[in-house]
């Protein structure tokens, strides 16, 4: 067999993308609009879920010369290693697996030649008892109270999804009846504010806290979990650590030296990456406490759904894969660097900062998987607020400023109907006839000449002109339940994973969050050594220098 080139680049398939930009450019989305029959080639549904993305500046040969990109790539072979448990993270020589979090009981997904599956649900299963024995009361703290409270202390992928699945939920119907009566928190910054604000209004007498660390040696998690250690103690003594804490961790050495008891950790595996763990125990044990393990389940089995039909649908009717292949098209070929996510609802506000996350951490790479540099750009800038608070925020700025490709999420049914009298809508249309109109302002735009029949005055027409021609996708999901919520979720990871795997990148590792823990290293014994012996300042540039002795002079922490 011939070798296939070192880097997708060399590739003819891409090539002739490179080519086919010339084409695109002399057509506009106002044209492009009108045919019928293309936009009705770019609507995909699956289980409930509507996929439009017409307003792409994209032909129906354009999405044919990506299919063959995918094919030049082997993007079907690459999600099968994935599903097959090979290790396609080659730098940490591990399987990539976060789809076994959410498979069925009766699956068979191995790794390392051993099917995961009965493990995960051993842990499912754990998860479920103890959430049902902290909910019923049956499990008390130290004083014999309810844990009503809960703080989830972890970082990164061990928070921000989370967090995320927490705040989607917190207004569903069945998700808001099962969490009455209790709170969920989430500690995650090492600032001593966050802290504050985590245990503002709580009494440790009724509070849990879960201690998200895989190795149980996360610098900001554990000083975070020693702070709460001391919070407990100091009013409920040494002892109560056991009843007050648990941990979600592998190292369970680490836990019990804690004081925590070992029975109480939940594992997960070195083939669940961080930013892909809110299936496993990192997001099923928190968002269980609060909502009860049935309403979890329900989110897995969303997410489980896009899986099964991310690994055998066609690839010209798979809608993660179709997503993944449309932002490589406005990435490296239409020179788009960011992507603004803007789902129309206030559920959601938490999505765009996971998948920030999920997509940057993963994607936010300079060589090939072969450790070769990339002579094109990977990744997106992602950002995003919900849609109306964005349209006052920054929305002036994709609309006549950058072109920033823009994903639009809807809602058919509200968590949360309001319906006024005498209004024209009910509250949800007046937030959707903005979901619906906002696409189309950023496609075909206002041109001069319906300016001048508006009667604008001459003046004013350069700045009300819109150029339109300015790139969007629309996913409209029926509601947003426990399982629609799992559904958005693997979407968008299985989107990333095919952007990495079309660029020829190791999409799940991150070795560029490493070097600034090193230098904080030194810092950290810098500061110690200053605040305690005196030491001057070593080792340090003129800047950083400066900076330092400026901190250490004004600032009030105690001499240690």
């Amino acid at each position: 067999m011939a070798s296939s080139p070192a880097l997708i680049s060399d590739t003819e398939a891409w090539k002739d993308l490179k080519g086919h930009v010339e084409d695109i450019k002399k057509t506009h989305l106002r044209d492009l609009m009108t045919d019928a029959n293309r936009c009705q080639s770019m609507m995909m549904e699956f289980d409930g879920l509507l996929l439009d993305y017409s307003r792409q500046r994209a032909t129906v040969e354009t999405v044919d010369k990506l299919l063959n990109l995918a094919k030049a790539a082997q993007l079907t072979e690459k999600i099968s290693r994935m599903f097959n448990g090979e290790h396609i993270n080659s730098t940490e020589n591990r399987s990539v697996l976060h789809v076994a979090l959410r498979a069925p009981k009766d699956a068979v997904i191995k790794a390392d030649g051993k099917n995961v599956v009965p493990e995960v649900w051993n842990v499912l299963d754990k998860i479920k008892e103890f959430s049902e024995k902290i909910r019923s009361g049956s499990w008390v703290g130290a004083t014999g109270k309810p844990l009503k409270d809960v703080i989830a202390i972890g970082i990164g992928g061990s928070f921000l999804g989370p967090l995320f699945v927490h705040t989607a939920l917190q207004t569903d119907p069945e998700a808001l009846e099962s969490a009455k009566g209790r709170q969920l928190r989430f500690l995650a910054n090492i600032d001593p504010v966050d802290v504050a604000r985590n245990i503002n209004g709580l009494n440790p007498e009724t509070t849990l806290v879960v201690v998200v660390s895989k190795t149980f040696t996360t610098a900001e998690t554990m000083l975070n979990a020693r702070t709460l250690r001391e919070w407990i103690t100091a009013a409920l003594g040494a002892s109560a650590v056991a009843k007050h804490m648990v941990a979600v961790s592998t190292n369970l050495a680490l836990v019990e030296k804690f004081g925590i008891d070992p029975n109480n950790a939940f594992a997960f595996w070195d083939w669940v990456g961080g930013r892909y763990s809110v299936c496993s125990a990192v997001g099923v044990l928190p968002l269980s406490l609060q909502y009860g393990f049935s309403v979890v389940e329900k989110f897995l089995k969303g997410a489980s759904s896009i899986d099964q039909h991310f690994q055998s649908t066609p690839i010209e009717k798979n809608i993660p894969v179709l997503l993944g292949l449309l932002s490589v098209w406005n990435v490296s070929f239409l020179g788009y660097p960011a992507r603004a996510i803007l789902p129309y609802s206030q559920a959601l506000e938490k999505f765009a900062p996971h998948i920030q996350q999920v997509s940057m951490e993963s994607n936010g790479k300079g060589v090939s998987i072969d450790g070769l540099p990339l002579p094109f750009e990977t990744g997106e800038i992602d950002f995003g607020e919900p849609g109306t608070n964005g349209q006052h925020s920054f929305y002036q700025l994709i609309h006549q400023g950058r072109v920033i490709p823009c994903d639009f999420i809807g809602i058919v049914k509200s968590q949360q109907p309001v319906y006024l009298k005498g209004e024209v809508v009910s509250n949800h249309d007046e937030l959707m006839s903005n979901f619906f109109a906002q696409p189309d302002a950023l496609a075909y735009g206002k041109t001069p000449e319906q300016l001048q029949k508006e009667n604008v005055s001459e003046n004013l027409i350069p700045h009300k002109t819109f150029s339109g021609n300015r790139p969007s996708l629309s996913l409209l999901l029926p509601e947003l339940t426990a399982y629609n919520v799992g559904q958005l979720l693997a979407i968008y990871e299985h989107r990333v994973a095919v952007q990495g795997f079309v660029w020829g990148i190791n999409s799940f590792d991150q070795w560029g969050v490493e070097l600034g823990k090193v230098l904080a290293t030194h810092v950290r014994k810098q500061l110690h050594s200053s605040r305690t012996q005196g030491t001057t300042l070593e080792g340090f540039n003129y800047s950083t220098t400066t900076l330092l002795k400026r901190y250490l002079e004004t600032s009030s922490e105690p001499q240690m």
